[in-house]
């Protein structure tokens, strides 16, 4: 009998208030983290975006320096003629013009949700310096107006 109740005493486990203070923790710190979340993912679209943008341009250059005598190239011509291997997000009829530095310019392009991106006779320099987040509300244009 002693034994028997020294078990019963010796009970281990959680109690429901216990129980309600884990979930209550772990809801806000969920309620904290999802939007947080939403924001990385945003800005990571945005920055792939300006990725396609930066190897367009890249692949732009070594068709110019290979046909010396073209002042401008679409994405669709890079690609038949193995410049570029994919375009991303970028349209294929998107120009790129050999001045100096190569430019590019786009329509929107949607990059989540709506939000879009708008390459406006945008070159290397300025689409790597552009500071601007993919969460911010808005559309973005590179470079800034």
């Amino acid at each position: 009998m002693k034994k028997m109740k020294q078990l019963l005493k010796n009970q281990k486990g959680l109690t429901l208030v216990e129980l309600l203070a884990v979930i209550v923790i772990l809801a806000i710190v969920a309620a904290i983290a999802v939007p947080a979340i939403g924001n990385i993912i945003e800005n990571s679209r945005y920055n792939a975006v300006k990725a396609d943008a930066t190897n367009v341009l890249s692949a732009a250059q070594l068709y110019f320096t290979d046909e010396a005598s073209e002042t401008e190239v679409d994405v669709t011509t890079l690609k038949n003629q193995n410049y570029l291997e994919s375009e991303g997000k970028i349209p294929t009829a998107t120009k790129i013009t050999k001045a100096k530095p190569n430019t590019i310019t786009t329509t929107a392009i949607d990059y989540s949700g709506g939000k879009t991106v708008t390459f406006s006779t945008a070159s290397l320099k300025q689409i790597n310096d552009d500071d601007q987040k993919g969460s911010e509300a808005g559309n973005k244009t590179v470079p800034k107006p």
